[in-house]
């Protein structure tokens, strides 16, 4: 199985800027080895991508849609997607939920964070409240619904940052205290994530 950098950098055959064959190479000033374009010069830079969600609450229960798409169809999750250009986080996880969800949110706090090094990727999620109690479910989710602690799927949860994010939520719950938990998943210790 090829690791997210190796196949990376494979697609990066020819450069994105000018179109000409790519060299892989140690540039000047650099430790690792980079696709460089033969022709302009450019360096093409593999770097982690950025995944923005909400820990949306409505009366003391958390929303979780369940997937409509792969990887992990028919799981449950937290409303989350990939950053786009020119938005920030907050504005991220707050389309992401609108998206996956149908519901508006107001962020509250930086929440979790989450290093998952070994597929190239960081989660940030918000904790955040929906605005009206209206949610529904977006292209990308069969169904979305508020679910009390007990009533967690905890079987049926799509990823290792879901249920990191939610046994953090209602741990913090009983304190009324939410300190914002930055963690590393899917290290050799803890290939879960």
């Amino acid at each position: 199985m090829l690791s997210y950098l190796t196949f990376s950098m494979k697609l990066m055959s020819f450069c994105s800027v000018c179109g000409h064959s790519t060299i892989e190479k140690i540039p000047l000033g650099d430790q690792k080895i980079r696709k460089v374009c033969t022709h302009c010069g450019t360096i093409h830079y593999v770097n982690p991508k950025v995944i923005c969600g909400a820990l949306a609450l409505w009366e003391d229960k958390v929303l979780l849609c369940r997937r409509a798409i792969e990887p992990r169809y028919g799981l449950w999750t937290l409303p989350a997607g990939y950053m786009e250009l020119f938005e920030t986080m907050e504005q991220g996880a707050a389309r992401e939920t609108r998206e996956e969800s149908e519901a508006e949110v107001e962020i509250e706090q930086l929440y979790c964070m989450y290093n998952i090094p070994r597929i190239g990727q960081i989660y940030v999620l918000f904790k955040t409240k929906i605005k009206d109690g209206f949610f529904g479910a977006g292209e990308e989710t069969l169904e979305s619904r508020l679910f009390e602690e007990h009533e967690i799927p905890w079987n049926d949860l799509a990823f290792p940052s879901v249920e990191r994010t939610l046994r953090h939520y209602f741990e913090d719950r009983k304190n009324n205290i939410f300190p914002m938990h930055l963690e590393t998943l899917g290290t050799r210790l803890d290939q879960t994530g």
